[in-house]
């Protein structure tokens, strides 16, 4: 069930799916007629989290950033989401009510890890993937580890990002956190990078303390045909912080793909 609120403007429009009982929100960006991308948001993040890379794709393409289940204006419960498997099978069944199957997927941070357990779990539904900072492929950090990295990313980031990251984590809520991040640590992504049959652009920062170099290397050799891309100063929340590169680097990847 699908209702929408005011119409498509440069700040985009909130749009309602109820999934399960839940009810799910999106911010739509961009004409209708344009072919859809999707914005999968990181751990703890919110749709409001990716203003600036919605903005920018928007010029070009229709963008849906989506708020998973307990995340932004996606309602959740005390006990789901828990799982990365759990957060899959809800934006599978989300893009299944939106006739979305086949769209581009931008997956941010844990984003990231869910877009390609989709690719491998749901291929139907997966069109190209863009792994932008991957978090959880193939290393499986510990949740001091997580909490430790992002610390030090966060005086690199954007001060204008701050409040719009704080408000999304007090969404989220302390204990989500920690079980989406505990999950992360046990949810071993990297045996299905081989059984990935999307295209694959891994899209990372040089000035990132969350991710770590070798782990964007094992995908680019393990996922057939992806491709990799750095951005010279990017910090973790490339989407934020370097937009237009992000976006000119996606664009670029799904030209190509196209011109084939």
């Amino acid at each position: 069930m699908n209702d929408t609120a005011q119409a498509p403007t440069q700040k985009g429009r909130s749009h309602f799916t109820t999934i399960r009982g839940l009810r799910t929100h999106a911010r739509v960006y961009g004409e209708s007629h344009k072919e859809a991308i999707l914005v999968i948001p990181g751990l703890g993040c919110a749709a409001w989290m990716y203003r600036r890379i919605a903005r920018t794709l928007s010029r070009w393409r229709q963008v849906w950033v989506y708020d998973p289940p307990g995340h932004g204006f996606s309602a959740g419960t005390l006990a789901y989401p828990a799982h990365i498997g759990q957060l899959t099978d809800h934006l599978a069944l989300w893009m299944q009510a939106n006739r979305l199957a086949g769209s581009p997927l931008l997956g941010h941070s844990l984003g990231g890890e869910v877009i390609i357990d989709l690719a491998v779990r749901y291929p139907q539904l997966a069109g190209p993937l863009i792994a932008c900072a991957p978090t959880g492929i193939p290393e499986n950090p510990n949740v001091a580890a997580q909490i430790i990295r992002l610390t030090l990313d966060l005086p690199r980031e954007r001060v204008g990002l701050w409040p719009y990251g704080l408000a999304s984590y007090f969404r989220t809520g302390p204990l989500r956190f920690y079980q989406l991040a505990q999950d992360q640590y046990n949810h071993d992504t990297g045996p299905l990078l081989p059984l990935v049959k999307s295209p694959v652009l891994v899209i990372n920062g040089t000035a990132d303390p969350v991710i770590r170099l070798w782990t964007l290397l094992e995908m680019a050799r393990s996922i057939p045909g992806a491709r990799t891309v750095e951005v010279a100063g990017g910090t973790h929340a490339l989407t934020d912080s370097r937009p237009i590169e992000v976006a000119m680097h996606t664009l670029d990847f799904l030209e190509d793909l196209a011109g084939r």
